[in-house]
């Protein structure tokens, strides 16, 4: 009788009995059944890069890497440029939201400069073919094969010798020197492993396309989002038309860029400007509104954060959606302590418009003010735009990438602009009235003036 061993799926740690808790990590209930592996000696275990000798770090040459455009900007953002030879990109995402179609239009505008292989595990070649229709492809250069075996994918990529190869999914491949499952842990990192090695020797840029799990992180080892170049999640609502694709890696560029597209009937086009969409359209200013500038990664982006402030009761409540709860909390005893508004009593919600999430410190000032505008009753002015991260001192911080927030905001037509000290434009910017402040107190004076 063949042999059994028990993998985690969270860490890939290994027990010969099945237990509860897995002994390396600790995770409950994460232990699947798996066949051992015979000992056999084979390929597996080569290094991903050729071997070189040792050289000292200032004699090796290190030009810049060069780069093709996808023919989709917003894709060309995210991934720094372009797709690198022998870069390896995993992109993962909910089901349905728009991976594959996003892929396949990146595919037909790369085929008329170079050969591209497309490798389906998930469909049959003639629903890649009915999709490609839908969304107007040519297709007319477009290889696809639809494959799951490793063995025989790896002898394609031989044959085809493709510059860009998409792999969708991974979860999909196994490999015949391994007798797990497709998408167990072992399968997964072997057959990655594998691929990664045949980009970087030939040169070939590899997209993996990876499942995500329920917590909406990538599924399998962490170990695929080391070994691959850059990890790209696609984000978006379900009730939204509008997506997010979000850079958490990249040796070839900038983390935490995004792209914004479009779903449409023609695939997902990139949204040149994205602060439209998180900008609400009020015809008269409107009181517990404000805009902030917040950045995403290297990108300013104009978000509304609105603030409604009611009677509470005995017991208020605290709540806010696109922001942190706990930092609302904090950043009312501020403004109680610091510059005397109370909402002891008082409901306080708060929400950042157009289900965008904000995760940097820098959106406290815009949140603080508008929670007082919507106590007083009184809208900010017209083209009114704040940021800055507030202290518990009731200090106003700076925000990094200052001047260009400001600039950004002067572009889309905003006039007046409250921001910390430090990042008072040394030249004035045409068309924006800048204040300056260093503490809350003064801020909310400022603005009461206005």
């Amino acid at each position: 009788m063949a042999k059994t061993i028990y993998t985690c799926r969270e860490c890939g740690g290994t027990s010969p009995k099945w237990l509860g808790k897995c002994p390396a990590c600790g995770a409950w209930n994460s232990l699947d059944e798996g066949l051992a592996e015979p000992a056999t000696k084979n390929n597996r275990f080569q290094a991903l890069a050729r071997s070189q000798p040792v050289a000292t770090l200032a004699d090796i040459d290190a030009a810049e890497v060069a780069r093709t455009p996808t023919g989709q900007e917003e894709l060309d953002r995210v991934l720094g440029g372009g797709i690198v030879a022998g870069g390896v990109t995993l992109i993962g995402g909910d089901p349905g939201i728009g991976k594959s179609t996003l892929l396949l239009q990146a595919l037909d505008a790369l085929s008329a400069v170079m050969p591209v292989l497309y490798v389906t595990g998930e469909e049959s070649g003639a629903q890649v073919a009915l999709r490609a229709r839908r969304l107007g492809l040519a297709g007319a250069k477009v290889r696809v094969v639809a494959e799951i075996s490793l063995e025989k994918i790896l002898a394609t990529l031989d044959a085809e010798k493709p510059a860009f190869c998409v792999i969708d999914s991974i979860q999909t491949l196994y490999s015949d020197q391994l007798t797990s499952a497709p998408g167990s842990v072992a399968q997964v990192r072997e057959c990655a492993a594998q691929l990664t090695r045949v980009a970087k020797t030939g040169g070939c840029a590899m997209v993996l396309v990876g499942h995500v799990t329920k917590e909406g992180a990538l599924a399998g080892p962490r170990v695929l989002e080391h070994i691959v170049d850059t990890v790209l999640y696609f984000e978006g609502d379900t009730h939204s038309s509008f997506r997010l694709v979000r850079a958490i890696k990249n040796r070839f560029g900038a983390v935490n860029e995004i792209g914004v597209f479009a779903m449409t009937e023609k695939g997902l086009r990139g949204v040149s400007n994205p602060s439209a969409i998180f900008l609400s359209a009020h015809g008269e200013p409107v009181s517990g509104s404000c805009v902030l500038v917040t950045l995403e990664g290297t990108r300013p982006l104009l978000v509304e954060v609105q603030a409604l402030v009611d009677s509470g009761g005995p017991s208020p409540r605290r709540l806010s959606v696109g922001l942190d709860r706990d930092r609302l909390a904090m950043l009312l005893a501020v403004l109680h302590r610091h510059a005397g508004v109370s909402c002891m009593d008082q409901d306080v919600f708060v929400n950042a418009v157009g289900g965008v999430r904000i995760g940097e410190p820098a959106a406290d000032l815009a949140v603080l003010l508008s929670i007082t505008s919507s106590l007083r009753g009184k809208p900010l002015p017209r083209g009114f735009v704040a940021f800055g991260e507030v202290g518990l001192a009731g200090e106003v911080r700076p925000a990094p990438r200052g001047q260009e927030r400001l600039k950004e905001a002067a572009k889309l037509g905003f006039s007046v602009a409250v921001v910390p000290k430090a990042n008072a434009p040394k030249k004035p910017i045409e068309g924006l009235t800048v204040h300056a402040v260093e503490r809350i107190e003064q801020a909310i004076d400022i603005v009461r003036g206005l």
